[in-house]
């Protein structure tokens, strides 16, 4: 089978179950409305102002789509830092990148910036300067007096660097007034509810084509920068472009929704297990199948201990964190 045709396989297999889960996704939820009233709502069949129709249209679907987004957005990232630093478990909560970029947001929260599409930009601005600067101390570390990086360097590097920003939190957190604390708390675990996805998508777009479009020069800097350049790739450029589109990615998500870990570990490395180590398979059915992980996540946040809500991060974290120990002792012992 063609490449071409494999991804067209995949990532149509992957849309349709994409839509299967965000179809159950607007029928369930801590408010009983019955399956054809949540039909009526979508369809508009519904009074505007009912309680179906608010619920659904209001609260469920903005969710959905946000839910989507964040997840395709944090596994695109994964594909790229692991593609970047040639380290298969690269990922942003993993390298530091994710705490950095909480400690941008978190700042900006501490002076009243919100969810407001210009203060929402401000975030995001924040968390991305954040995310480069944990990304810049991570390779620092990592590669200080060494001529190459080794995994386990680089992973020492991140748990380093993503302790030292949760560190930096919790000072600027014990500063705060109770009346701003309970809402940092509350989007430190990852949340979804409150986020315009307008705003969210026009950004992801912006990072997910830097990426997308490199996908060829990302598979020719896997056989090394001195036989990538052979090729007519500017390495040195290549790293910068691919790293400020995930460091984009990774923002943004971290801006609107706070820190969520191992999506972009968990997606990538079962897409890779499927298609293969070839970028531009792996960019695209990681959008997808990224947004598919996440909202099934999101979804059982919702629904486990409903009417009460648990967040998101907590659901990915209960599935990362066994799947990379896996990793480690199974797929990476003998480099570990």
């Amino acid at each position: 089978m063609s490449p071409h045709a494999r991804l067209a396989l995949t990532v149509g297999g992957l849309a349709a179950l994409l839509v299967a889960v965000a179809a159950a996704a607007l029928f369930v939820g801590s408010a009983a409305i019955s399956p054809g009233a949540v039909i009526d709502a979508v369809t508009g069949r519904a009074a505007p102002a009912s309680v179906e129709s608010v619920v659904t249209r209001a609260i469920r679907l903005p969710r959905i789509a946000v839910a989507a987004l964040a997840g395709a957005a944090l596994a695109v990232a994964g594909v790229a830092f692991q593609a970047l630093t040639r380290n298969p478990l690269a990922e942003p909560s993993v390298l530091g990148v994710s705490g950095g970029a909480a400690f941008g947001v978190v700042i900006g929260q501490s002076f009243g910036l919100g969810l407001t599409v210009p203060e929402a930009m401000g975030l995001t601005g924040l968390a991305f300067a954040g995310a480069l600067l944990a990304a810049a101390a991570v390779y620092a570390i990592a590669a200080a007096g060494r001529r190459t990086i080794q995994i386990q360097t680089l992973l020492l590097a991140g748990v380093i660097v993503g302790i030292f920003f949760s560190a930096a939190i919790t000072v600027i957190i014990s500063l705060l007034d109770v009346n701003r604390l309970g809402g940092v708390i509350y989007w430190l675990l990852g949340n979804l509810a409150p986020i315009p996805p307008g705003a969210l998508a026009i950004l992801l777009a912006v990072g997910f084509g830097l990426v997308l479009s490199h996908a060829r020069e990302l598979n020719l800097l896997a056989l090394g920068e001195e036989s990538a350049q052979q090729l007519g790739v500017n390495a040195e450029r290549l790293k910068l472009t691919i790293f400020a589109g995930a460091a984009l990615l990774t923002a943004s998500v971290v801006a609107f929704a706070g820190p969520i870990g191992f999506v972009g570990l968990i997606v990538p490395h079962l897409l890779r297990m499927l298609l293969g180590p070839d970028n531009r398979l792996l960019v695209p059915t990681a959008l997808v199948g990224g947004a598919t992980f996440l909202l099934v996540a999101d979804t059982l946040a919702r629904n486990v201990v409903a009417p009460a809500e648990l967040s998101v991060g907590v659901i990915t974290s209960f599935c990362g964190a066994p799947f990379f120990v896996y990793l480690l002792r199974t797929r990476y012992r003998g480099t570990l």
